[in-house]
């Protein structure tokens, strides 16, 4: 892996295929989140190396999430 999962930018990520989320609710989010990067992946748009970075980030944002 590339990128440090901290350091993976999500919304750049989503941002450079047209992707914005924001429903206000954290958790919701990620859970889009992750659905996005799968089908991203699953449509062969992304690579298996960014789709591991890609959950990566999304998992160390949801024990962020779950520690505060």
């Amino acid at each position: 892996m590339k990128a440090n999962p901290n350091e993976f930018d999500l919304k750049a990520f989503l941002h450079r295929f047209g992707l914005f989320i924001y429903t206000g609710d954290p958790e919701g989010d990620l859970l889009l989140i992750e659905d996005e990067i799968r089908e991203l992946y699953e449509l062969n748009v992304i690579e298996k190396e960014e789709f591991m970075e890609a959950m990566s980030a999304v998992r160390s944002k949801r024990k962020a999430l779950d520690g505060r």
